[in-house]
């Protein structure tokens, strides 16, 4: 046979192979799917070559999703994160079960494309866009993937948890606002939500379920173990999807979804309860309430941890100890203070010094944790010693009164100097932290009796004054 009859014999066959393989292609995904051993989704708004040679190949699909890949990774070198959405859009559609490629996505969205603006609601939709990705399409694919969990639960914890970009109180409160609106108030009815009777309800369990993947049952299970948890913030939703993960993972390594339960547990903890009130910006304070629960955490998390783990564990856990004490000291609970630092003294003999009392290791404690320079911990100490200075002035003693807001303005001074250039940490001034603590206790809601609120009125006089208590 002459060599171009030959040659064109060839293409014609290869013509024809590459055809039916096209024609057969539908055919094989459609059985692969319902057996379940692969899931194929359609690409949308691909170039047509893309589109076309996808379509062709078919089983050549990893190849692209490859080639695709090393280009993201040039992208992701050169700072073009908005040109890399599009691109790992492919790879998802491509490949289902990469979950490498929804993990750097989710996480391109989240924290590099969101910072590129300088509005804080345009961050907040590229932060959603991120989670979303995640719990609604990532998981979809891989529900057993504890990687993408742990992910999720990470991007609750920190992009949203902490002040990693100044627009971390814009999350925090525009999410708050999303859950009282799902939730009909400013926490769940877990049973109404599971067994929902009016019409309004019915909605709220739907876009609970449908919207936001979460399940009323599990939620309740898990305030009832680790809470009571505040549901607005996003702790609880980090521990939400950490235990589901725990759950789902066959024989994985969850290390990573347990750090997520008991390190959010310790920030639910340090900051785990909002205030929202008409007449002060929005307070996060501590949530002493699961204490108990927090240091169960700790001891479980530490038994079935791996031996070369445990040591950092409970160097974690022996601070989560020595913060309690003072936590319940600055609130005036005194008994359950002296409580936590026997127990602190007997978990760990050498954190509390000899004869050393509550008081003592309380204000010892928190200018430690003042030296850390983190926001949360000294907004949450200011409020602290605000109150402790007010406890004072209802009892009447004048000397702690000056001692406390003494404290207070010294640590507000060294906090503001050290961090006079980052207005992404910056906290209110002296005055507005007395103020928003005053009317907080004078609120009709507060613990303070009405002779114990007589008394502040008339020891402290007008809002934000520093006045001395009248002594008794």
């Amino acid at each position: 046979m002459p060599s171009r009859a030959k040659k064109l014999l060839l293409l014609a066959l290869a013509a024809v192979f590459i055809t039916a393989n096209g024609l057969l292609q539908p055919v094989l995904n459609r059985q692969r799917g319902e057996l379940g051993i692969t899931h194929i989704e359609p690409l949308e708004n691909a170039p047509p070559m893309l589109a076309l040679t996808t379509q062709v190949l078919g089983g050549f699909r990893g190849l692209i999703a490859n080639a695709l890949w090393i280009r993201t990774t040039h992208l992701q070198e050169d700072g073009k994160y908005f040109e890399m959405v599009q691109l790992a859009d492919w790879i998802t559609k491509l490949e289902p079960r990469f979950a490498q490629v929804w993990i750097v996505q989710a996480w391109n969205m989240a924290f590099n494309i969101s910072v590129k603006f300088s509005d804080y609601g345009d961050r907040w939709r590229w932060v959603q866009r991120g989670i979303e990705l995640l719990r609604d399409e990532g998981l979809r694919y891989n529900p057993e993937q504890p990687l993408l969990y742990a992910d999720l639960a990470w991007l609750f914890q920190f992009k949203m948890g902490q002040n990693l970009d100044d627009g971390h109180f814009y999350y925090k409160l525009a999410w708050a606002t999303e859950m009282m609106d799902v939730f009909g108030g400013q926490q769940p009815n877990f049973d109404r939500l599971s067994n929902p009777q009016t019409p309004e309800e019915k909605e709220r369990a739907r876009v609970l379920r449908e919207k936001y993947k979460l399940d009323p049952a599990r939620m309740k299970m898990l305030n009832e173990r680790y809470g009571p948890l505040d549901w607005r913030l996003p702790e609880a939703h980090a521990i939400y999807w950490s235990s589901l993960g725990m759950d789902r993972a066959k024989g994985e390594d969850v290390r990573r979804l347990r750090s997520g339960i008991y390190q959010s547990m310790n920030l639910s903890f340090q900051r785990g309860r909002l205030v929202l009130s008409t007449n002060a910006p929005p307070r996060f304070l501590p949530n002493l309430a699961i204490v108990p629960k927090v240091d169960a955490a700790y001891r479980e998390q530490i038994a079935e941890a791996p031996d070369f783990l445990t040591n950092n564990m409970a160097r974690a856990y022996r601070n989560f100890l020595r913060d309690v004490p003072y936590q319940f000291f600055l609130v005036n609970r005194l008994t359950e203070g002296e409580q936590w630092m026997r127990y602190l003294r007997q978990q760990f003999p050498d954190s509390v010094p000899t004869n050393t009392t509550l008081a003592e290791f309380a204000v010892s404690r928190a200018m430690d944790n003042a030296q850390e320079q983190s926001q949360n911990k000294v907004t949450a100490l200011l409020y602290g010693f605000i109150e402790r200075a007010y406890w004072a002035a209802i009892e009447g003693n004048a000397d702690e009164f000056y001692q406390y807001m003494n404290l207070a303005d010294q640590m507000l001074t060294a906090y503001t100097t050290r961090n006079k250039s980052n207005q992404r940490v910056a906290v209110a001034s002296l005055q507005e932290f007395q103020r928003i603590v005053r009317n907080g206790m004078l609120a009709p809601d507060s613990r303070l009796t009405p002779e114990e609120k007589t008394l502040l009125r008339a020891n402290t006089g007008e809002p934000g004054a520093t006045a001395a208590p009248t002594p008794k």
